[in-house]
């Protein structure tokens, strides 16, 4: 193999490398960033339950009030 293709080979392998380590990077990035909108995605889905079960105690109040009239 000509020292030409060498230093060409190298090369090529180096920017392999340096993809694998950016593609690595930021791969680690959006795992972070997943589990950060699963736990907001957790927190909003208990909120809007909260919310709700709010919502049916007050219906349900309403009625009562309603039928007692």
């Amino acid at each position: 193999m000509s020292a030409l293709n060498l230093n060409s080979l190298e090369a090529r392998v180096d920017e392999l490398i340096n993809a694998l380590s950016d593609l690595a990077s930021e791969n680690r990035s959006l795992r972070a960033q997943h589990s950060g909108l699963l736990a907001e995605r957790a927190a909003l889905i208990e909120k809007s339950e909260l919310a709700r079960s709010r919502v049916e105690s007050m219906i349900t109040r309403l009625k009562a009030m309603e039928i007692s009239s």
